[in-house]
């Protein structure tokens, strides 16, 4: 009996044990994921901010811009590319509304952004767009990978439509979570006008016939969650001139937009909660569950063990009977 229970536990000592790198190896890269049908929004805004009026074509400064960034999932389409894809797709449908202090609409920036569900890496497939503009995205946007490195990645400016290296610059503690800190500069670019403007009558088309630029620079920051690879935080000290041109009179450039950009602090506090719980799940498949599995095979391999040395020991003797008493000769 001690040599049956001996192998029954010598064999779940070997399943936990393989268990233990299997799901850390091979069945984490599987599960992780982001779904195809999430949703979230979030609220930026930059106080004290310089603002082109474009009534008067004057830039003043204005107590608080507005920036709403919503990024929904397109379950359709991404089920339309997973066809010729063969691989999880996420397809985010973007966009980023900025408004001024009286709510009024500044620019209105639609995106579509599609990557794999389990690398983040992009996929490069029909709709990919910013603004309308075809585009062919190179590195991240929005979000890292799960299990990010302390290193440089390459990161997608929606703006200047480039990939840039958004470099890593150490560890901190954040709202207690640790957390990678990243940052990239985006020189002065020449960028395109949004095709959605503040004014009526004001298209792309007629601002280029004036022969007036856009031209753009931004140094982004980020606060990353590196177990799930999510921005719990992240500023841009962001800067937007016009230049040249007949729509300036006889200025060389003004500012269309100046300001320290942040998360609204009661979108901060959602996010580091929701990023929190999602920190969990990935702590328990990547460290909780595989080495409780592999002590448990341990445990269960020393039973085992002492079972079969128990079951392996001799008997002790039995005491023996007194002799019969012999008979008596004369």
């Amino acid at each position: 009996m001690r040599r049956k229970a001996s192998l029954i536990l010598l064999a779940l000592a070997v399943f936990f044990a393989a268990l233990s790198p299997l799901l850390r190896w091979y069945a984490f890269p599987r599960l992780a994921k982001v779904p195809a049908n999430a949703y979230q929004s979030m609220v930026l805004e930059a106080k004290n901010a310089t603002l082109l009026d474009y009534g008067t074509m004057t830039a003043r400064t204005v107590p608080e811009v507005t920036i709403v960034q919503t990024l929904k999932g397109n379950v359709e389409a991404s089920e339309e590319i997973e066809k010729t894809a063969g691989r999880d797709v996420v397809v985010w449908d973007g966009l980023s509304y900025v408004q001024g202090p009286d709510g009024r609409m500044v620019s209105r920036v639609p995106e579509r952004y599609i990557f794999d569900a389990h690398t983040q890496e992009p996929v490069h497939a029909t709709g990919e767009m910013v603004d309308g503009d075809p585009v062919r995205r190179e590195g991240l946007e929005f979000k890292w990978p799960f299990l990010t490195e302390k290193r440089d990645y390459e990161y997608f400016d929606a703006q200047a439509r480039v990939t840039a290296p958004i470099h890593y610059k150490g560890t901190r503690d954040f709202h207690g979570l640790e957390v990678y800190y990243f940052e990239q500069t985006i020189p002065w670019t020449e960028v395109p006008m949004p095709r959605t403007m503040p004014v009526a009558g004001i298209t792309p088309e007629t601002v280029a016939a004036t022969g007036t630029t856009r031209w753009y620079t931004t140094v982004r920051k980020f606060w990353v969650e590196p177990l799930t690879g999510a921005p719990v935080y992240g500023e841009e000290i962001h800067k937007e001139e016009l230049r040249g041109g007949t729509l300036l009179g006889d200025r060389d450039k003004v500012t269309a937009f100046a300001g320290h950009v942040k998360m609204r602090e009661d979108y901060l506090e959602h996010t580091v909660d929701l990023v929190k719980s999602n920190r969990t799940l990935v702590l328990l498949m990547t460290s909780h569950l595989p080495w409780g599995f592999l002590l448990l095979g341990a445990l269960l391999l020393a039973l085992s063990l002492c079972l079969e040395a128990r079951g392996r020991r001799p008997d002790e003797p039995s005491p023996a009977e007194p002799a019969a008493p012999e008979p008596v000769t004369a």
